[in-house]
């Protein structure tokens, strides 16, 4: 199953007759409205900002084509640049419309908002930015060098850990087939492979070292010239949130690291070590080595999807049949998965690395998510079609849990198909992903009703499960490979919670220092900020230290790594309000939530289900539904 990149462009003719076409419009809105907009009535400023859109929306399309062929095939760096480089020239004309917007009294502001129709918060948006902007020559001098600066610096990370290869028992293996040897049942191939890892990011430390530096310090140059007084505080304005919403969220979390102390004291019990070590975190429990082909995981997917509503269902077999995904891992393909979201007038593009793992079809639901999110919010136009990270991952994540729980329901059955084939012993067969219309009535409770819900119900998921799972009629061989996918669960949650606010303040520690940080550095906050959640009961040794340099969101995205923490909470606990039933309409409501996009302030959209996300409150009912998972956990 392979991208049509086709879709957005038939050919090189008219991929270059679109760059042509958009490059003559921005010219001609720019000889039309630059230095005009104070003389714009309402009426008058809402067409030049469809317009605006417009031609954002094809400069959009054009970078989606050139990023999508360079994920698949990463010796296309170049042509990248090239179009980065076009799309930048073609922008040049219409910097000025925001910046002139923000020029204008606060009356000539307010009337245009008021009369913007579906772009009132966008405006209001951009209104709250002001203060961060430069001027005209200087927006132009920054956008026309960006190629060759931050962007210039995450492009040379993607094409080298591209081209990495990873010595393992005589063999070359790409990143992804390395790390997921970490996942392997064999202790000694866990132990090798994580040596090899380390041996090669050691071989290129000084360059991954040297490009970090330049990420970190490009970023600092930006808040000097833009005035925000800390560098993550670009991404909280990007996420719509503020910082003391965030130091809520990691103060919550790491009050409740002893949980992860927790689970791993027992995984050390249960795998009979003395000791756990870093290499052992992702080790598997045993009873549970099933592989799945990519059909048998549509059609888990599909099923999951579809007993939450027909309408995912619907949505995710159009993703299906009509190949928005790109699944299996090929020479020079793009680590991970994503979903791109596109064009409207085509749809969302997902990339996978399937590996015919069962945490792969937590992947394939996971960006089915992503999709169903960006698909449905293509109605809210281009501009309110981008949502903030924080509330982006949430239904990737919640696409995760229906999928979860549909494969405990389900496990025997799932299990017992001929066409489960078991790994290869040596576990060289594993590849991993680098870290898924009723309208039935009913009012929405108060927050005091959804805390009480989601309390009462061990947050909802984990009572239901711990029934649904504990029958007299598993064999002991099932009730071994449940607690094993539980545990595989657990880990995961674990790695887009716990692992990520350590990644968060393991970056405030980095950029926090005004110098150059030597590799030795960086490895040394790194493993302070990584001992932490672990409370002693798994041991990190000193390769490990060089194991922050393949992270790609500390390169591509600077504090992008608490939007995982914030949705994994925000997931659970509205995953809890579902599974209670206290909500009756909830599956319409979380629907109209996706299709809003970020068309209003997340604050307001969580707010349909009751809950309030600026309240310490609220972080620790999705804790305490962690906790119950663990606490299944640990009483077998």
């Amino acid at each position: 199953m392979n991208w049509n990149l086709g879709e957005l462009f038939a050919n090189e003719a008219e991929f270059s007759a679109a760059i042509d076409s958009a490059s003559a419009q921005a010219r001609d809105f720019e000889l039309k409205f630059k230095d005009k907009l104070h003389a714009l009535s309402a009426e008058e400023f809402l067409s030049a900002l469809e317009l605006y859109e417009s031609i954002s929306e094809q400069i959009g399309k054009i970078m989606s084509f050139a990023h999508l062929s360079f994920a698949r095939d990463t010796s296309l760096g170049a042509q990248q640049a090239k179009t980065e480089q076009a799309c930048n020239d073609i922008s040049q004309s219409l910097l000025f419309f925001e910046l002139e917007f923000n020029e204008l009294d606060a009356a000539k502001q307010d009337e245009f908002i008021a009369g913007g129709g579906r772009f009132r918060y966008y405006l209001s948006l951009l209104k709250q930015r002001k203060a961060h902007q430069l001027s005209l020559s200087q927006e132009s001098v920054l956008l026309k060098t960006s190629p060759v600066s931050g962007e210039a610096f995450s492009r040379l990370f993607d094409e080298s850990m591209a081209r990495m290869s990873f010595d393992f028992r005589g063999r070359k293996l790409g990143e992804e087939e390395i790390l997921s040897l970490l996942h392997s049942s064999d202790r000694e191939v866990r132990k090798d492979a994580a040596a090899s890892l380390s041996a090669v990011l050691e071989q290129n430390s000084h360059l991954l070292g040297y490009i970090y530096n330049m990420i970190k310090t490009d970023l600092k140059i930006r808040c000097e010239l833009r005035g925000y007084d800390k560098a993550e505080a670009v991404m909280h304005e990007e996420n719509q949130i503020n910082i003391a919403s965030v130091d809520a969220l990691i103060a919550e979390t790491e009050r409740s690291f002893d949980l992860v102390g927790k689970f791993y004291a027992k995984k050390r019990e249960i795998l009979g070590y003395d000791v756990l070590y870093d290499y052992d975190r992702y080790a598997p429990l045993g009873g549970d080595e099933s592989e799945f082909s990519f059909e048998q995981a549509k059609q888990i997917v599909l099923a999951a999807f579809e007993k939450f509503s027909p309408k995912f269902k619907q949505i995710a077999l159009i993703a299906f049949e009509r190949n928005w995904i790109d699944a299996m891992p090929a020479q020079n393909k793009q680590s991970g998965a994503f979903s791109h979201s596109g064009s409207r007038d085509t749809h969302p593009f997902v990339l996978l690395n399937f590996t015919r793992k069962r945490r792969d079809v937590f992947t394939l639901a996971h960006e089915l998510g992503h999709a169903i999110h960006q698909y449905l919010s293509y109605g809210v136009g281009y501009f309110n079609s981008f949502t903030p990270l924080t509330t982006a991952e949430t239904a990737s994540v919640f696409c995760e849990m229906l999928v979860f729980d549909y494969m405990r329901e389900n496990f025997s059955n799932l299990n017992g198909s001929p066409n489960l084939k078991s790994t290869a012993s040596d576990g060289s067969q594993n590849f991993k992903r680098s870290a898924s219309q009723e309208a039935l009535g009913g009012e929405i409770p108060n927050e005091h009703a959804v805390k009480h819900a989601a309390s009462q119900n061990s947050a909802g998921l984990c009572e239901y499960a711990a029934r649904d799972t504990d029958t007299p009629s598993q064999t002991a061989s099932d009730k071994a490979a449940l607690r094993a996918m539980l545990a595989a669960k657990i880990e995961d949650i674990f790695a887009t919670l716990y692992r990520q606010i350590g990644f968060t303040t393991f970056e405030r520690r980095v950029h926090a220092s005004a110098d150059e940080l030597s590799v030795e550095q960086v490895g040394e906050l790194w493993m302070e900020e990584s001992r932490k959640m672990f409370a002693g009961e798994l041991i990190l040794q000193d390769h490990y230290k060089s194991w922050w340099s393949y992270i790609p969101h500390f390169i591509h995205s600077p504090f992008y790594c608490y939007s995982y923490a914030y949705a994994q909470l925000l997931v659970l606990a509205l995953y809890g309000l579902y599974k209670s039933g206290r909500l009756e309409n909830f599956v319409q409501i979380y629907t109209e939530f996706l299709s809003s996009g970020g068309s209003d302030e997340p604050q307001k959209l969580v707010a349909k289900f009751g809950f309030d996300i600026n309240k310490s409150e609220f972080w620790r009912i999705g804790i305490e539904q962690v906790a119950a998972l663990v606490d299944e956990f640990v009483r077998g």
